[in-house]
């Protein structure tokens, strides 16, 4: 049992029999006399996929999910589904092509992964946060171009369209934020 003092961003509890991912959490005092204190909690649903929000007041308690963190690997694409591969257990898992889009432009075959397991059973798989990707199609370079200058379209190996500087050309290798889908820097 976890109580809500044990509350952390990216710590798992179940609620209503489902593991549920802590996105985040915030503590509001009370401003009246024998008021509790609260817990506003942002968290996803990691069987439905679902972000929402929910308010505990301060010594609540909550059921730890049966939830497992394992290293994985991302094997690769069959259709719209992907297919990984517990690296300790050497058991694959399928995921489907709905949580399985929000993350396949970060993912080449072989890059490994986090596996999130509930009850022996797929939940969640999280990318490296940094992943390095090749230019595959971008406008030509622009002559003078600096770094601090405007930012110009770029097409990825996954297919990961985002804004590159301007001094990038086809073929080289770049660093890319999987949180966020952001440019970092060259590889």
């Amino acid at each position: 049992m976890y109580t809500t003092s044990d509350f952390k961003k990216g710590l798992v509890i179940q609620l209503e029999g489902a593991p549920c991912l802590l996105l985040d959490v915030t503590i509001q005092s009370p401003s009246a006399r024998g008021a509790n204190t609260m817990v506003k909690t942002r968290y996803r649903n990691l069987l439905t996929g679902q972000v929402l929000d929910r308010t505990f007041r301060s010594g609540d308690k909550v059921e730890e999910a049966d939830y497992e963190r394992h290293k994985g690997q991302f094997l690769y694409a069959d259709g719209e589904r992907g297919i990984f591969m517990d690296l300790e257990t050497y058991e694959q898992f399928e995921m489907d092509e709905e949580a399985f889009s929000a993350i396949s432009p970060f993912l080449l075959e072989g890059t490994e992964v986090t596996l999130g397991l509930f009850q022996g059973r797929m939940v969640m798989a999280e990318p490296p946060m940094v992943v390095e990707l090749t230019v595959t199609d971008t406008a030509p370079i622009i002559k003078h171009a600096t770094a601090t200058a405007e930012t110009k379209d770029a097409i990825l190996e996954t297919g990961l369209k985002l804004k590159v500087p301007p001094y990038l050309e086809n073929g080289v290798k770049i660093k890319v934020d999987t949180r966020d889908g952001r440019f970092l820097s060259r590889a």
